[in-house]
């Protein structure tokens, strides 16, 4: 037994190293089944996981879980102090206490290493091949905390050979690879629970700042079950977006483990006219079930785009458009733009009908920024109008945008009341599916 001066000395020593290992890297491939010991140099136990804390503490080490003859024991992270030698030491034997409740940790090498995440930054699914931590200084709250992901040929030379190779030599030779890690406050993990259920941890909420081009090549990307998680995580408005962008063969397999409410609820969020199309390739018995589901109006929009042929313009439009009456001023155009329920980055021109919905002009938005408030809006609009019939094929249709080179172009019915309006992007699909 050392007296109390000698092991104040050393503990004063080890803290100079902390001071000088401050920030110093070390991957969480050689940290496992790296030894500890207590102050008197006994064993007690190796390194089996690193437990890191969720929620607002996301990224810092709550504890270190060691293995060893008696079992799993966890020990608070800033309990633990490196040596010289390379090995870890216990400020207290008392901190180490059983690991009996996993409590709200993410375990590195249980729940991350080789599991895929979505890197918000690069905007894709990488697959975690090891984990970069950083020892902190003196006067931290926590010693230890994660630093990035490797998702790399680095870290996965690591792992092959660990056990192989001295530990010197396998971490002079990784070296010599290029690094390619994420910082930890860019990646979303995806985890997997010991109920082998899978679900989306961290700001997941993050998400709903990608475009919803991106979220879908995301969702594309993923396994089944990850796939399933992260969809779940996502708001209504933000999934509908996301739904809009896939594939129908994904598009159902994103929906075939939600319930027709949750559904509706989405398909509520949805363009109308995409909204027709999904529940267009579904099972007419599941998508009468959803149309159940949804609120009145919703559901009339969608059951009457239903009724039109695909390959129709009618049946690549949308019914969500700003229009107005033939004697609303401009003031009157910009508050309805203002309420507008759709998509405000659709919208190019608004629209003049009468009383009976038939279409008479278009004013670009770009004119109407330009115009005083008081100015009518049948004096801005353009004399002519260029628009085409609800049964008009979608070939003829691509030839019309590609003449006249439109942004929109509106839908009339026979009696040339305007039903709604196809939009550039649509085209673009269409033309995207011919090659």
């Amino acid at each position: 037994m050392r007296n109390a001066n000698v092991s104040s000395r050393r503990y004063t020593s080890k803290e100079n190293v902390m001071q000088t290992l401050a920030t110093a890297r070390i991957s969480l491939t050689a940290l496992l089944g790296t030894p500890v010991t207590d102050a008197q140099g006994q064993l007690r136990g190796r390194i089996k996981d690193i437990a890191v804390a969720t929620g607002p503490e996301a990224g810092k080490v709550a504890g270190l879980v060691l293995k060893n003859r008696n079992g799993l024991f966890i020990v608070p992270a800033q309990e633990v102090m490196e040596t010289p030698a390379g090995t870890l030491e216990l400020r207290s034997v008392g901190s180490l206490t059983p690991l009996k409740d996993e409590g709200n940790y993410l375990f590195l090498q249980q729940d991350l290493v080789d599991r895929q995440i979505i890197d918000i930054h690069g905007r894709k699914v990488v697959r975690v091949n090891d984990v970069d931590l950083e020892w902190l200084g003196k006067g931290s709250a926590h010693l230890l905390r994660v630093a990035e992901v490797e998702v790399g040929l680095r870290g996965a030379f690591r792992r092959v050979f660990k056990g192989i190779l001295p530990r010197a030599t396998l971490e002079s030779i990784s070296r010599k690879f290029v690094a390619h890690g994420i910082p930890w406050h860019f990646v979303d993990v995806i985890e997997v629970d010991p109920a082998r259920r899978v679900k989306l941890r961290i700001e997941h909420e993050r998400l709903a700042d990608m475009h919803p081009s991106e979220l879908a090549d995301i969702l594309e990307d993923l396994a089944p079950a990850e796939r399933e998680a992260v969809f779940g995580s996502l708001d209504e408005e933000v999934a509908a977006e996301a739904l809009e962008e896939v594939e129908p063969k994904l598009q159902k397999a994103l929906l075939e483990k939600l319930d027709e409410e949750k559904i509706a609820d989405i398909v509520e969020e949805m363009d109308p006219g995409a909204a027709a199309d999904l529940l267009a390739e579904l099972s007419e018995e599941q998508s009468d079930a959803i149309l159940e589901e949804m609120e009145p109006e919703e559901r009339q929009e969608v059951e009457e785009l239903l009724e039109f042929d695909e390959h129709s313009a009618a049946g690549c439009m949308t019914t969500d458009f700003v229009y107005l009456g033939t004697e609303a001023t401009v003031a009157q155009a910009v508050q309805s733009l203002r309420t507008f329920d759709g998509d405000p980055e659709t919208v190019t021109e608004v629209y003049i009908l009468d009383d009976k919905r038939v279409l008479h002009g278009s004013i670009p938005l770009a004119r109407l920024v330009m115009a005083q408030p008081e100015s009518r809006l049948n004096v801005l609009a353009e004399p002519r109008v260029l628009s085409c019939p609800a049964d008009m094929r979608q070939d003829d249709v691509a030839e019309l945008f590609d003449k006249y080179n439109l942004h929109a172009l509106p839908v009339v019915d026979a009696q040339g009341r305007m039903v709604g309006v196809v939009q550039s992007e649509q085209v673009i699909s269409f033309l995207r599916e011919k090659i």
